[in-house]
């Protein structure tokens, strides 16, 4: 059910996933996770939401698996119009419940932030976000005034070892090997 109480917005939240389009008239969405385990997603509760710049709770009611796509119910959402009201918005939860990562594993939330060096000591910048591509995720790399090659964002592939030599989460650096005229 949607917790009709304004709150302020939950602490250490972590988006790991968004609503899609409205299945059927009953209130059912296509739900998109951004979990390694796109099943995990439903494992992590309360999920949290804003909408008109306020955060919310929403109660899961029931979940299921519909051709390629997994389709969610929430409570208190019995009616296509009122299901398609939250396409579109990001699902976040607690970052506390993450599970702990195994030594040189990272949530893309932890690498948000970081100042990225070249191996030769070229600040490029610094990660305001990453990208799923398929291959490769994407850091995307944003230096607060253009630099002496004319870049103000970068694109990076997130390839370990070839492109990403180093990452210092105390820090907040990473270090990579990357043309900074490129």
């Amino acid at each position: 059910m949607l917790s009709q109480m304004k709150m302020n917005k939950p602490e250490n939240l972590i988006i790991v996933g968004k609503f899609g389009s409205c299945f059927g008239i009953r209130g059912w969405l296509r739900i998109f996770s951004f979990t390694e385990d796109p099943e995990s997603i439903f494992t992590y509760q309360p999920w949290y939401i804003q909408r008109a710049g306020e955060w919310q709770t929403i109660e899961l009611e029931a979940y299921k698996p519909h051709s390629n796509d997994t389709i969610v119910k929430m409570a208190g959402i019995d009616d296509r119009d009122e299901a398609n009201a939250l396409t579109n918005i990001e699902i976040f939860v607690n970052a506390d419940l993450l599970p702990e990562l195994v030594e040189g594993d990272f949530y893309w939330k932890d690498l948000i932030g970081c100042r990225v060096i070249t191996t030769s000591g070229y600040d490029l910048g610094q990660v305001t976000e990453l990208m799923e591509t398929g291959s490769n995720d994407v850091l995307v790399v944003k230096a607060n005034l253009k630099d002496a090659f004319g870049a103000k964002e970068r694109l990076l592939p997130f390839v370990e070892q070839e492109v990403i030599k180093n990452i210092d989460l105390t820090t907040k650096v990473i270090e990579v090997d990357w043309d900074p005229a490129f």
